[in-house]
């Protein structure tokens, strides 16, 4: 998608069409077409479009989802401050690193999430959201903006997206990483690969949302929890295989909301639920012995001389 951001900076940047556009980068209008539909961008390219561009390092989708340079440095600088206020606020026991953003990618991935859900953000950054965020002076202060903050729709949104990722976060750390980690599972370059990298989206499932200001919600929230099906189940397949204990339903991460999530991330971090095991393990515990009850038992029958003509009572197995 960088590439097709790309082109349509550029093209607006020089006020040009996709011909005039080919010409000053040497290349053909074809491959313009090309970038425009996705195809990968080379860095040397890349550096060329930034040059025309002017939007240095920043992320290209930032600036054309955001409209310009300068409301997408904004947008980036209130991510990362309703992120900073999400984390002080877990509770789970865990570290919420994808709002650590150590990666840089926290703007960009939460912009997405908004994007299809149907959020449209407004041409110009908010002007009440647009104040010193490091200013501590004083508690009244820190009041107004926290107002301003939960006010505002949009910063309102991220806010409470960012409060559902840190049990979102905390249960995936406390139950479903270990899985993905584990070398035998072979977990890794399989769909199970997409569950940490997604799990933004996941959390703005968890949340109530104002359909006017999401319209796609429905659709998006529909296709998040069906992918983490898909994903979740392939990772409970390869763990029950394995003879890998489970200490928690996995598809929890699915169907139990934020509060629940934290609720046993929380307890999980405190060694409350250290000795529990999932009651699938139980289940194929009952399995195995049936099937072997099933195999042997014929024999020992036959051994008795009692196989022939044998008829079981099953109504003394009901539970009386």
């Amino acid at each position: 998608m960088n590439s097709e951001a790309f082109v349509q900076l550029a093209l607006e940047a020089l006020s040009c069409n996709q011909k005039e556009l080919a010409s000053r980068l040497k290349v053909s209008p074809g491959q313009i077409s090309k970038w425009k539909k996705g195809e990968y961008i080379s860095p040397e390219m890349e550096n060329k479009f930034r040059a025309i561009i002017g939007i240095g390092d920043q992320d290209p989708l930032l600036v054309f989802w955001t409209g310009s340079l300068d409301n997408a440095n904004k947008w980036e600088r209130l991510i990362n401050h309703l992120a900073e206020m999400a984390q002080q606020n877990a509770e789970t026991g865990y570290i919420t690193y994808p709002l650590s953003d150590e990666m840089g990618i926290l703007c960009g991935e939460t912009l997405r999430a908004l994007r299809e859900m149907g959020v449209i953000l407004p041409k110009e950054f908010p002007k009440e959201l647009d104040f010193d965020y490091s200013a501590t002076d004083n508690d009244e202060e820190n009041e107004e903006h926290w107002n301003l903050i939960a006010e505002n729709p949009y910063s309102a949104l991220i806010l409470e997206i960012y409060s559902a990722l840190n049990d979102v976060y905390g249960f995936y750390v406390a139950y479903v990483a270990e899985f993905i980690a584990d070398e035998e599972l072979a977990l890794f370059d399989t769909a199970a690969d997409n569950i940490e990298p997604c799990l933004i989206s996941l959390a703005a499932t968890k949340i109530e949302v104002n359909h006017e200001l999401a319209p796609n919600f429905g659709v998006f929230k529909r296709r998040v929890e069906k992918d983490y099906e898909e994903w979740l189940t392939l990772v409970k397949e390869k763990a029950f295989r394995n003879g890998i204990p489970l200490r928690a339903e996995l598809l929890g991460l699915v169907y139990s909301s934020s509060g629940e999530l934290g609720h046993e991330a929380e307890a999980e971090s405190l060694g409350i639920n250290s000795s529990r095991i999932h009651p699938d393990i139980y289940m194929n515990e009952l399995l195995v012995g049936m099937r072997v009850i099933h195999q042997v038992l014929p024999t020992i029958m036959k051994k008795l001389g009692i196989d022939e003509g044998f008829e079981l009572d099953s109504s003394d197995l009901r539970m009386k």
